[in-house]
C-alpha cells in the first residue's frame, strides 16, 4: 500500500510541475545573408558577383575575418555613406583578398591585389570612396579588373532582375 501511494503522490507532483521551456536554438541557427548583385564592366566585359554587404560599424569592422574560403563569384561590399577615405588592414584575416576601392562615380580609383593574410599594414586609396568591394584574391587579375573599370550594385547592376533592396549603386555612364 505504501508503493502506490508512493507512486501516486510522485504521480501527482510531476502532473503538477510546471512544463519545461523547449531549448532556443535560434541563437545557434543563422539565417543566410542575404546577396547583393555587383556588376564590373571591364574592357573583357562584365563580370557578375553575389557579395554581402556589410552595413554596420560592427559588420564593417569584422568584415571577412576567420574566413577559411571565398568563392570565385562572391565577395564582402562596404558601403561609404557618406563617402570618405576608408582605410583597411588584414588583421584575422585569413586569406589574401582583393580589394577594390570605388569612387562615387563608379569608377575604380584603387586596387590593391592579394593584400596578405594578418597583415597589420592599412590598405588605402587615399581618396573618399562611396564603397569598397572585397574579393578572392587573385579573382581581379584572373578577370582583368582594373583602376578605371566601372562598377554597379543593386537593381542598377541587374536591371533584369528583380532586386529586393535599397542599396542600389547607379553611377552614370561616363
Amino acid at each position: 500500500m505504501i508503493r502506490i501511494t508512493t507512486l501516486l503522490a510522485l504521480g501527482l507532483l510531476a502532473a503538477c510541475s510546471s512544463p519545461q521551456a523547449a531549448p532556443d536554438n535560434s541563437a545557434q541557427v543563422q539565417a543566410a545573408p542575404a546577396l547583393l548583385p555587383v556588376v564590373i564592366r571591364t574592357a573583357k566585359g562584365a563580370h557578375r558577383f553575389d557579395v554581402e554587404v556589410a552595413i554596420t560599424p560592427q559588420e564593417q569592422a569584422k568584415g571577412l575575418m576567420f574566413r577559411r574560403e571565398l568563392g570565385p563569384t562572391t565577395g564582402m561590399l562596404f558601403p561609404m555613406d557618406p563617402p570618405r577615405t576608408a582605410s583597411f588592414w588584414m588583421k584575422d584575416t585569413l586569406i589574401p583578398l582583393d580589394m577594390l576601392f570605388i569612387r562615387t562615380d563608379g569608377t575604380i580609383a584603387f586596387l590593391q591585389a592579394e593584400t596578405e593574410p594578418y597583415s597589420r599594414i592599412p590598405v588605402s586609396a587615399g581618396v573618399p570612396v562611396a564603397a569598397v568591394l572585397e574579393l578572392a584574391g587573385g579573382r581581379a587579375a584572373a578577370l582583368g579588373i582594373a583602376e578605371g573599370d566601372r562598377v554597379a550594385w543593386g537593381g542598377c547592376a541587374v536591371p533584369q532582375e528583380a532586386v529586393a533592396s535599397r542599396l542600389n549603386f547607379c553611377p552614370s555612364a561616363p
